[in-house]
């Protein structure tokens, strides 16, 4: 019997090959678990503007298009493989929404002779509706107690969490992303990992 590294090695084979039901596995056995990761690295304010699973399917397309170009070691580098790819997207998305709102903001000052209504106009996009609590409501998920917990912690402690306990990042390879020491690594998840608790505590 072959253990999940190996059959994750098998599927990538395979669905370098164009074997659709590999690929079909590969999404199935990765996606929900690189949803989770690219949730918690949103932080509440993304989460409430968007939809991780869209988000995660969009970068699985990107992954099954782009799976030449990877290199299979073991399974823990394919799903931070995925991961990276899922981060690369929600930071484009991110950087849209910014965009967007300061295009919103200059739209409605450039509007405020007496003609600005319930609608905003940016560019030739089409109307965007003004926002209420209940739309708002209505299209935020619910939040589970590590979320919560993650989004009360700094964001250096936030960070290291994800990689190192998410991830499973070794501490010389948070050191490499970080641009730190073993021992300053090893310092900081210590740190980290006691806000995590008293933040998990009181959620």
């Amino acid at each position: 019997m072959c253990t999940p590294s190996q059959r994750t090695q098998e599927l990538v084979v395979l669905a370098k090959g164009g074997d659709h039901s590999a690929q079909g596995q590969l999404c199935r056995v990765y996606g929900e678990r690189v949803r989770r990761i690219v949730r918690l690295r949103m932080g509440a304010e993304l989460r409430s503007k968007m939809e991780s699973m869209d988000l995660v399917q969009d970068a699985l397309m990107c992954a099954l298009r782009d799976l030449g170009d990877f290199t299979y070691k073991n399974e823990g580098d394919f799903l931070r493989w995925l991961t990276k790819i899922a981060e690369n997207r929600l930071r484009d998305n991110a950087d849209k929404l910014h965009t967007d709102k300061r295009d919103i903001r200059r739209e409605i000052r450039l509007d405020e002779r007496g003609r600005t209504t319930g609608r905003v106009f940016v560019g030739t996009a089409g109307p965007i509706e003004t926002t209420t609590p209940s739309a708002i409501m209505s299209r935020r998920e619910d939040l589970d107690r590590l979320e919560k917990a993650l989004d009360k912690l700094r964001p250096e402690y936030r960070e290291v969490i994800i990689l190192a306990k998410i991830e499973e990042l070794s501490y010389s390879q948070i050191g490499e992303r970080l641009g730190k020491s073993t021992g300053a690594v090893k310092m900081l998840v210590s740190r980290a990992r006691m806000a995590l608790v008293s933040a998990f505590e009181s959620t």
